[in-house]
């Protein structure tokens, strides 16, 4: 039996939920401390000092205490023993803010309801180089790395970011960052990273300076005016809006969002209202105060 296996087997499950918490701190934000488990299961610092020192045990070498930072980082040769350390596991995770992911039951249903999901495409990177973006979004620090742009210019040459968070679109993950070379805040397509390099300099920038990220603007949504009024009825009460008086669907969203969520939305962003009402169910309201935040998303 692997020696991952044999350790499933050993540990309980409720111990084996901080194991993995452990090791995914330690990969993903480089430093893992006794506060840093205790505030996750709310232990005492007796506990969770219990449990690093048992990691320890179980996988020796795996970690290194830094009494700089009073806590343990990632050895050279770190690898997961415990967790599933994929982005494709551990984003999820971080976007729902859960210390732990899965559980005891394999693949069965624990509420007894059968579910499935659309088998998208993977547009994730490897855990190499999203390691390096979680450790500089949290360390503040620069991040430089090599990006597959879709524009004209040379893709693989190096940038120098800084990055200050993760954004998921439904669709793919992007990197909300600094960019030193265009001297603006702007969004990476985190699957086009091809190598990424967390630096030891700090970064001079942000998230409070980026103003379209702090921001929010309340986007105003109305069933296409094309569909008949029992379609345009049901899509009001679809989205929760039944018995409004303005018959609209307004969502709140931070201004460099926007493109996104009319993009998930397929909302009709012609000018005219000309697309297809089938495929576009609804139209902007507020256009001339959205536009100037997503231009990139009319037509």
């Amino acid at each position: 039996m692997a020696k991952k296996e044999k350790m499933h087997l050993d540990v309980k499950w409720a111990i084996r939920q901080r194991l993995e918490y452990i090791e995914i701190m330690a990969c993903y934000s480089g430093l893992v401390s006794r506060s840093d488990v205790a505030e996750a299961f709310g232990l005492s610092d007796a506990a969770a000092t219990k449990d690093l020192k048992l990691y320890n045990d179980l996988a020796p070498g795996n970690l290194i205490y830094k009494h700089a930072v009073f806590g343990f980082v990632p050895a050279d040769g770190f690898q997961g023993l415990f967790a599933d350390l994929s982005p494709a596991r551990v984003l999820p995770m971080m976007a729902k803010n859960l210390a732990v992911a899965g559980g005891p039951y394999d693949n069965e249903s624990i509420y007894g309801l059968s579910m499935d999901s659309l088998p998208l495409p993977t547009r994730l990177p490897g855990v190499e180089v999203l390691a390096q973006v979680t450790r500089a979004i949290r360390g503040h620090t620069k991040l430089q790395v090599q990006y597959r742009s879709l524009t004209d210019r040379d893709s693989l040459q190096q940038r120098i970011l800084e990055p200050h968070a993760l954004i998921n679109t439904g669709q793919r993950w992007h990197v909300r960052a600094y960019n030193e070379e265009t001297y603006d805040f702007r969004d990476f397509v985190l699957s086009r990273f091809t190598e990424a390099t967390c630096l030891d300099e700090l970064a001079e920038s942000s998230e409070q300076y980026d103003d379209d990220w702090v921001e929010t603007i309340t986007v105003k949504l109305s069933p296409h005016p094309k569909l008949d009024k029992n379609k345009q009825e049901s899509l009001l009460f679809d989205y929760g809006s039944q018995g409004s008086h303005t018959n609209t669907i307004e969502i709140i969203v931070r201004r460099a969002l926007i493109g996104y969520l009319l993009q998930r939305l397929m909302v009709d962003t012609s000018e005219d209202q000309s697309m297809n009402p089938n495929a576009h169910q609804l139209v902007l309201l507020n256009r001339d105060e959205i536009e100037p935040f997503a231009a990139w998303v009319f037509t």
